[in-house]
């Protein structure tokens, strides 16, 4: 264990909504110096989920993104609420955004997605032994769903097309995993 050199003088919320709190911390830096950091704490842990069927086949989620003002091709995911379990969010969302339930679940990656302005945690599962059902998408989501096969998901992590960071780490750790 490392020894942390800031010391915390004080801190303000600057902003706070039904997701989540920016705080501002007064802060003696590393060098010795008074400073400020921002922070922004989520009230959800991050949660991605990778479907994977019986014939090698997942299923992405593409939504306009409203903070980078652009379209994204993501795994399907979501929140879940601090303090309840991961497991039974994740399962939540992956019905939500694909209409699908899972009979098998492994979580197999936590993940910090930007742990110099934020402390979110994530986690990402592998959701096999799948059934289809109906999506139930929340008034915020306008989503589109594809069915292709993993392998085909992995490149577009290759080629630039997947950007969004926890669908890239959980694509590229479960190729790892899989030998793809």
């Amino acid at each position: 264990m490392e020894k942390n050199p800031w010391i915390k003088k004080s801190k303000n919320t600057v902003y706070e909504n039904p997701w989540m709190i920016i705080e501002e911390h007064q802060v003696i830096n590393p060098a010795g110096n008074d400073g400020i950091y921002g922070i922004v704490s989520f009230k959800n842990k991050a949660l991605g989920i990778i479907p994977v069927d019986q014939d090698g086949n997942t299923w992405l989620v593409g939504q306009y993104r409203f903070p980078l003002d652009e379209y994204s091709w993501e795994i399907p995911m979501g929140g879940g609420p601090i303090g309840l379990d991961i497991l039974e969010s994740a399962k939540r969302e992956l019905k939500e955004e694909t209409g699908l339930s899972a009979g098998k679940w492994t979580e197999f990656m936590r993940i910090h997605t930007s742990n110099s302005v934020t402390d979110e945690e994530g986690f990402v599962f592998l959701a096999e032994e799948l059934t289809l059902g109906e999506t139930d998408f929340e008034e915020t989501e306008d989503l589109k769903v594809i069915k292709l096969p993993l392998q085909e998901a992995i490149q577009k992590v290759m080629k630039g097309e997947i950007t969004d960071g926890i669908s890239i780490a959980g694509l590229l750790k479960l190729a790892r995993l899989r030998g793809l």
